[in-house]
């Protein structure tokens, strides 16, 4: 995604982007673009053409992650062994601490996801 600084009269700052613009893929094929970042917060973009999580690896965050899926499907497996399966417009908030994985992710479509992480409530 190109992040473009906005000029025509707008104010310094400004960013635009498209969520849909084709990704820029990363070394394992997925995408994860940084759109802000703020003490406490941090909203990424995800493009996931079939990647999943490594066997044996689990992600166990300090902070919540709230996440959209926004194309594609998806599937994420939390430590209590349930499945959830994420279509376009489904969203989920994964508190802090809880385990979690990417079990399944389509490739085509590609999966888009945004991703918000936020720090927990004291």
């Amino acid at each position: 995604m190109v992040l473009k600084d906005a000029s025509n009269g707008r104010a310094a700052g400004v960013r635009q982007g498209s969520l849909f613009e084709p990704a820029v893929a990363g070394t394992n094929g997925e995408t994860v673009e940084l759109l802000l970042e703020r003490p406490g917060a941090r909203i990424e973009r995800i493009v996931s053409t079939g990647q999943t999580t490594p066997p044996g690896q689990w992600y166990d965050q300090s902070g919540d992650e709230w996440v959209a899926l926004l194309a594609g499907r998806a599937t994420l497996r939390l430590e209590d062994g349930a499945l959830v399966d994420l279509s376009p417009g489904d969203w989920l908030l994964i508190p802090a601490g809880l385990r979690h994985r990417v079990e399944a992710t389509s490739a085509d479509p590609p999966c888009v996801w945004l991703a918000v992480h936020a720090a927990s409530e004291p």
